[in-house]
């Protein structure tokens, strides 16, 4: 393998000469940004490959059809919420033609709609309507659960939604079922906000923040962008700032889907819709042959991986798409493919992200895919070797686990440098035992049995060497409490 030699650069001091160091703690980092990574030698990013898991639900309902989208996926105490715009024709948007609709699942696999009984469309109440006839709120209606510790039981649940005339408006609800704004005045209103735009409670900054369509240019021109913007109490909110995206040419994203990862919340993680307009695939006679209606097979569109920590860049350490279009041409129509918001996890090794596909098509639905927890991207190497090294860190606890996967020719290996760059007297990586295998949660051992947590609180960094091996994430853990110790 490649070695390093130790590395000390002077970014990684304080003015007063001292090493300022990440305050790790024990939070898990998975690795879809450059936020720990000093240097990497024969070691590169590789995008987690989702795995098409099929169709989990079709919009043949009359209230739904070709035009249903702009999800949400929620999981709550034991119970998945999927919530989506029904629009049945096209040339309906920002009309009482749209709904907000709601379905259930006990697993995120298999869904159905409730009965609700709340709103009556064409001429029934038998449907599974959260929100009707309220032009343009259905549009893009974008809920979230608000998992701040104060907040009252009967905001628990709360959304965005409205257009450039309206503003972005809140609503809220004690249940994700019963709806009503929180005021007639919009809660934001420097946007253009033709697209779905996405809120949450963030525990790491203690605020809500809010990600929005703007354009680049002036009305609707330039590229589809994203602004963020913050509160305090979901009322007022500070002026809009564009999110510029490290390590990706400018390109139309026209969804962000921006949310924390529910294993480390204090990464938010897009998987954004990449839009390209006048990119044509299918010919005339392909489009009238799957029954896509004209004006929706011009362009085609994918998803790409994007990350960020509350500041106002995204990182796109995946460069290519992260989800592909699917073989067949409903897949390479305008405005298909767009992810949901939300990634939930649905067993105990797997996590699951929706994507509506087949937009403007009788065929329209929603397709599951999966991956590995923690996969939406690894830091790998070949047979060929190669190492990592971290930027300096504090943490907490006494034992540090990997989420990784081997060949069975493959190995990593883990060092703990102390301030001088040096192997830490039992950490290095000859004393390393190698890592083989395939697993979410293993500890590191060295055979020298030093102890981890002599070291909590301290300034290290780690050095890991890759062999045919991907290193998903790493999170240092106090195991003791485990063993009754």
């Amino acid at each position: 393998m490649l070695l390093l030699p130790a590395l000390v650069t002077a970014s990684c001091f304080s003015q007063g000469g001292e090493i300022s160091a990440i305050q790790l703690g024990d939070r898990r980092e998975i690795f879809v940004d450059t936020a720990i990574i000093q240097e990497l030698n024969g070691v590169q990013w590789s995008r987690g490959i989702p795995e098409d898991e099929g169709a989990v639900f079709s919009f043949d309902q009359a209230w739904e059809g070709p035009f249903s989208g702009y999800s949400t996926v929620i999981h709550d105490e034991g119970k998945y919420f999927l919530y989506y715009r029904g629009l049945p024709k096209a040339g309906g948007d920002g009309t009482n033609q749209e709904t907000t609709c709601l379905a259930v699942s006990d697993d995120g696999i298999a869904w159905e709609r409730p009965e609700l009984g709340l709103f009556e469309v064409d001429g029934s109440k038998e449907n599974n309507v959260v929100l009707a006839g309220s032009a343009p709120f259905s549009h893009n209606f974008s809920p979230f659960l608000d998992l701040r510790e104060a907040c009252p039981p009967s905001e628990r649940w709360k959304a965005v939604a409205g257009n450039e005339q309206t503003g972005l408006c809140a609503f809220l609800s004690e249940d994700g079922i019963h709806w009503r704004k929180q005021s007639d005045q919009p809660i934001i209103q420097a946007g253009m906000f033709d697209s779905q735009n996405v809120a949450f409670w963030s525990e790491s900054e203690q605020l809500y923040v809010c990600y929005f369509r703007i354009w680049t240019g002036e009305g609707y021109s330039g590229f589809r962008s994203v602004a963020r913007t913050t509160s305090r109490d979901f009322i007022h909110w500070t002026d809009p700032v564009p999110m510029q995206v490290r390590g990706a040419p400018m390109e139309h994203l026209y969804t962000n889907q921006t949310h924390p990862y529910f294993r480390a919340p204090h990464i938010y993680i897009g998987l954004a819709a990449r839009f390209m307009p006048q990119r044509q695939v299918l010919t005339e006679s392909q489009a009238s042959a799957i029954g896509v209606n004209p004006r929706y097979f011009r362009d085609c569109s994918d998803a790409v991986l994007l990350a960020t920590r509350g500041d106002s860049v995204y990182e796109r350490v995946i460069q290519g798409g992260f989800l592909r279009p699917g073989i067949g041409p409903e897949n390479w129509v305008s405005r298909s493919n767009y992810p949901a918001c939300g990634v939930v996890q649905t067993s105990p090794t797997e996590m699951s992200f929706y994507v509506n596909q087949n937009y403007a098509q009788a065929t329209a639905e929603l397709r599951r895919y999966s991956l590995r927890l923690d996969g939406f991207a690894s830091l790998s190497a070949g047979v060929q070797g190669g190492e990592l090294v971290t930027k300096w860190l504090q943490f907490d606890g006494d034992s540090l686990s990997l989420n990784f996967s081997t060949s069975a020719a493959g190995e990593i290996r883990v060092e703990l440098q102390g301030a001088n760059g040096e192997p830490l007297p039992g950490f290095s990586l000859d004393e390393c035992v190698p890592i083989i295998g395939n697993e979410i949660d293993r500890a590191v051992a060295w055979s020298s049995g030093a102890s981890l947590g002599d070291y909590a609180g301290q300034v290290v960094r780690l050095r890991v060497t890759l062999c045919d091996a991907d290193l998903y994430a790493i999170q240092f853990l106090d195991r003791s409490s485990d063993s009754g110790e």
